[in-house]
């Protein structure tokens, strides 16, 4: 596809897409897009984009004489909800622009500067392989294998190129230093543990499909129509569900989001990292108007009121005294500090009179379905934004029934696709993801009650050490070493230093700003030069589908298959049996097929697949109700927390909040609780000096920082700071300024884009955009440059979206 055709195909599914979303008849949206014409000699392949955006869309890949020479999505002529074009969006449809990047590794290269002056030189395989196996076989010797840790990323999401085969390599050779948490949803893993049993509940809400059911639609902070907004992503679904049903929808966000634009019915603008405290004024207004679920709170729950809570636990402890400030059971009077809606509406910068409206329309819902977006969980105190928004349907008890979700990430059509066994890892100890600079730094005094460190050898107080430093870092596909993680100035300063991390490997297809960081780098393959079966991932729509990829060009410059760059290591570290048990990768390739089959039983076989491409089933397990086994029976279908039930009350909590060392204004709570934060809205210390709140958000021009090198999706879509009219007009500012953004961790330079769908005293910025320092400035516009590494209490996750700031004209 020629770039002018790009862009205006992009203007034009914009446009479509916002008249779609206002419910229009007119005829003049139904275009049918003509038909590519096919150049002689052209083959056609199947393949997909595994970018990280959990929606893995298929896309037919035209070359000729071994070039690729366009990409095309379209795939069925039907075209019928549930049997309909899975469509790539922007970013697929320019994969081909990614595989001939000029950013593109070509060969293995050894650093010759100093760490971070991208200064290389190429160097052959074997001397690149024999150099990786030497440095890691000597750190393990002198450190051991817990000196080695893992970073794989998530650049690429196939199945069996994968983190697992990386985390099968490095166990094969004896283990490597464990990690909990990711970047996306570190807190939400905590909350759901903590409430509903295991971190994965809250990753497993009902599929869109349920909203067929429901009257009532909650978005907070969900955001699918940006991030998710391919035709194989969960904004169709949604889209498909509210033309088709009409249900009223209600979008809290900071932002008037493209999900919003034209499909919201109400859109509640909302201080970021201030939910927690809008969701307890909501909780106030149902039980003093007496609308919670008594019943379902009795015999579901735990730690509500009197009749829940654990023995041994006053009922001053109770969920229900905590919103009243009452301690008198029975009494409903409010305490000074209750949580009614006239003290949130000071916080949120939401209005008194719509939060009590809010909280009488979803208790007037018949089937309310709550979704909370993964933003809520990316501040400060993230894992109380979502254990106090999880309170919503619990408190009214609508989950477990039909239209209702359980406040999780939808869980969509899943087709069973396998991965490639991991291995046991013989390393039990683990680290926070988020914490991984500091184990570089002084990883060996690194401590659970201080650090969260996992899989130590405890003392009488419970307390033990990590006892190691982190001397090697293998990166596979990911940019978060520097770009992704906080504070990049200071991370770069850590992984400068050689007396700290003594080797770093990176294996990807793109010189990303991480990758300028290492001390071999080896060139991966890129999807479109690989075989391989997958499916849509983790947050797909509810349409299942199965991609069998192939490819018509050969791998390009010396670029290798992971797997092929793994055996050749486990060779020269004397594990390679245990690695490849003797297989070729098409052995492992035609077993895993075999596999999915089995797991599949309409899948056709492999020859039949390598030309239809793709295998689609709607709704392949059914339309999932999130927690309906435990609502039916929750005697036969405990959940895993100590007591099976729900726990708004959770004895665990309790104790750490008693044991661990925290810093000064952190919170660990049995009940959720609203937590005023450093740099959030109430921090007095920060605001005079930075009056901005900054949150971030996932742009349609890239996936975290993916896709960020493609000139076609920087030119479609704007790198600019969000900024309302009212704060832009006190600071002279107008669209297209060129702007400052900085607080004490650094400087950005980007453009503004001054727009009344953000509200007051609130900015918003893009993520992922890679950085590129002048004169100490970040002209890159990575928002991570302004970020702090302060963990969160609990999980020790990213507080990435908790920020404040100036902006003045640059």
């Amino acid at each position: 596809m020629e770039r002018r055709s790009f862009l205006k195909m992009s203007a034009a599914m914009g446009c479509a897409a916002t008249v779609a979303g206002c419910n229009s008849s007119s005829s003049d949206v139904d275009v049918v897009p003509p038909t590519p014409p096919v150049t002689e000699g052209e083959t056609m392949n199947w393949s997909s984009c595994l970018v990280n955006c959990g929606s893995n869309c298929p896309v037919r890949v035209y070359s000729k004489d071994g070039v690729i020479t366009r990409i095309e999505s379209q795939f069925t002529t039907e075209d019928t909800y549930g049997n309909h074009d899975v469509r790539a969006c922007l970013r697929g449809r320019s994969l081909r622009k990614r595989v001939y990047a000029p950013e593109r590794l070509k060969y293995p290269m050894k650093r010759v500067g100093p760490r971070g002056s991208g200064q290389f030189e190429r160097i052959s395989w074997d001397e690149a392989l024999n150099t990786v196996a030497e440095r890691l076989q000597g750190i393990i010797d002198q450190y051991g294998n817990e000196s080695i840790f893992d970073m794989t990323g998530t650049g690429t999401f196939g199945h069996f190129k994968s983190l697992a085969m990386v985390h099968r390599l490095l166990n094969a050779m004896g283990g490597s230093l464990k990690r909990y948490g990711v970047y996306s949803y570190a807190q939400l893993f905590e909350a759901s543990r903590y409430t509903y049993g295991t971190p994965f509940v809250g990753l497993q809400g009902s599929t869109y499909s349920e909203m067929q059911h429901s009257d009532l639609v909650l978005f907070v902070g969900h955001n699918p129509s940006e991030l998710r907004m391919s035709g194989s992503g969960q904004g169709y679904d949604f889209l498909n569900q509210k033309q088709t049903n009409n249900f009223k929808t209600i979008i809290i966000d900071p932002r008037y989001t493209d999900t919003a634009v034209g499909k919201e019915d109400q859109w509640i603008a909302i201080r970021p990292g201030t939910d927690a405290a809008l969701f307890e004024a909501l909780a106030y207004e149902w039980i003093t108007q007496g609308k919670v679920d008594q019943a379902f709170l009795n015999k579901y729950c735990v730690g509500y009121d009197e009749k829940t809570l654990p023995e041994g636990v006053d009922y001053g402890e109770s969920y229900k005294s905590y919103i009243l400030d009452n301690a008198t059971i029975g009494e409903l009077t409010p305490g000074d500090n209750a949580k009614t809606p006239a003290w949130a509406a000071g916080i949120t910068g939401i209005p008194e009179h719509t939060i009590i409206e809010l909280a009488r329309e979803l208790a007037a819902a018949k089937a309310p379905f709550i979704k909370l977006g993964l933003t809520l969980n990316r501040h400060a105190a993230g894992e109380n934004n979502m254990r106090a928004g999880y309170m919503l349907p619990i408190l009214l008890g609508q989950l477990g029934l039909p239209g209702t979700n359980n406040g999780g990430d939808s869980s969509g059509g899943h087709c069973v696709v396998p991965r490639i066994a991991e291995l046991e890892n013989p390393v039990k100890k683990e680290i926070s993801f988020f914490t991984y600079l500091q184990a570089v730094e002084d990883g060996k005094n690194m401590t659970v009650l201080a650090d969260g460190v996992r899989g130590v050898e405890l003392d009488e107080n419970g307390d033990g050490k990590l006892g190691t430093d982190i001397k090697a870092i293998v990166n596979w596909f990911s940019n978060s070493m520097i770009n992704q993680h906080s504070d990049v100035r200071k991370s770069e300063e850590v992984i400068k230093d050689e007396s700290l991390c003594e080797f770093i490997l990176t294996v990807d297809n793109i010189m990303t700003p991480s990758a300028k960081f290492s001390d071999i780098i080896l060139p991966d393959t890129t999807w479109l030069e690989d075989e391989e079966l997958v499916n849509q991932n983790h947050v797909p729509g509810d349409t299942g589908t199965v991609i069998q990829m192939s490819s018509g060009i050969e791998p390009l410059f010396e670029s290798r298959h992971s797997y092929d760059i793994c055996t050749e290591i486990a060779k020269r570290m004397g594990c390679e049996q245990a690695f490849t048990e003797g297989k070729t990768m098409q052995q492992w390739l035609n077993e895993m097929y075999a596999m999915s089959q089995a797991a599949n039983p309409g899948l056709p076989d492999k020859e039949v697949m390598l030309k239809q491409g793709i295998y689609r089933k709607y709704l392949p397990h059914g339309s999932q109700i999130a927690m309906k086994g435990f609502r039916d029976d929750p005697e036969a279908n405990r959940l895993y927390t100590p007591s099976g039930k729900i726990e708004i009350y959770s004895s665990r909590l309790a104790h750490k909040a008693k044991t661990w060392e925290l810093r000064e204004g952190d919170v660990i709570s049995a009940l959720p609780k609203y937590t005023p934060t450093w740099d959030g809205y109430e921090d007095s210390e920060t605001r005079e000096k930075y009056p901005l709140q900054l949150t971030c958000y996932h742009t349609k021009g890239r996936v975290h920082s993916s896709y960020h090198n493609i000139p076609w999706l920087r030119e479609v879509v704007q790198d600019a700071v969000w900024m309302n009219p009212i704060d832009a007009q006190a600071r002279n500012l107008k669209t297209g300024d060129l702007v400052h953004v900085f607080n004490d961790r650094g400087t950005l330079e980007v453009e503004v884009k001054v727009t009344p769908r953000i509200m007051i005293g609130v900015t918003a910025l893009g993520q992922g955009a890679w950085s590129k320092f002048e004169d100490g400035i970040d002209k890159g516009g990575n928002v991570n440059t302004i970020t702090s590494q302060r963990p969160t209490p609990l999980s020790k996750g990213n507080p990435q979206h908790t920020n404040r700031v100036e902006i003045r004209r640059a």
